[in-house]
């Protein structure tokens, strides 16, 4: 899968839209395609606005900046992401200081979920080769949290995992793998400890 990618990239003008296309899709591309660039930079500034605003203002940022806004929703400044509108957030959600959602691949949060401080939502995922690591490359592998999640403080949920509904995560776990349904799980690796 990375040769033919590394191999059909030419860095030209008309490799722009191929790149966003096979990032949309999962597939290996190149982050410093032009237009990619330019979504982030885009990205970058309403960030800023949205981290330097007053609360009230918030809801209207967050609009602009998330693909999806849920009734009700609310999260805390400071906030990073990547490019926003890959970002769904349900109605009642609410996420708390120094979030950092990559959202290249995808993040979407149900409704009713609370995440705590500094969580982390990573869902690139670069070459285990360290030659082709070299490149700039990456795929971006969707994140689903379900419905009434709790991810406490600290916690990083990895590249294409699905926590289900209801489960809690506990503080500073590192979430490898989906999770089912109404657990509690704790850990590094995030391990399921017992129902709720």
């Amino acid at each position: 899968m990375l040769a033919p990618a590394l191999a059909a990239w030419s860095g030209s003008i008309a490799g722009m839209g191929e790149q966003k296309n096979n990032m949309l899709t999962g597939e290996l591309y190149w982050y410093d395609d032009p237009e990619l660039v330019v979504e982030r930079a885009r990205c970058a500034e309403l960030i800023d606005r949205y981290n330097a605003a007053p609360t009230t203002e918030h809801p209207a940022l967050l609009r602009e900046l998330f693909g999806h806004v849920g009734e009700g929703a609310v999260i805390n400044a400071p906030l990073r992401c990547d490019y926003g509108y890959r970002i769904s957030i349900g109605a009642r959600s609410f996420i708390n200081y120094d979030a950092i959602l990559l959202d290249s691949g995808g993040i979407t949060i149900g409704d009713d979920v609370q995440i705590g401080p500094r969580v982390q939502l990573l869902t690139p995922l670069h070459p285990l080769d360290p030659d082709a690591r070299r490149k700039p490359v990456e795929s971006g592998h969707p994140i689903v949290i379900g419905d009434g999640v709790w991810l406490a403080g600290g916690v990083i949920v990895c590249p294409g995992v699905t926590i289900g509904a209801n489960t809690t995560v506990g503080a500073g776990s590192v979430v490898t793998r989906d999770l089912p349904e109404r657990v509690l799980a704790v850990g590094n690796p995030c391990r399921v400890v017992r129902p709720l």
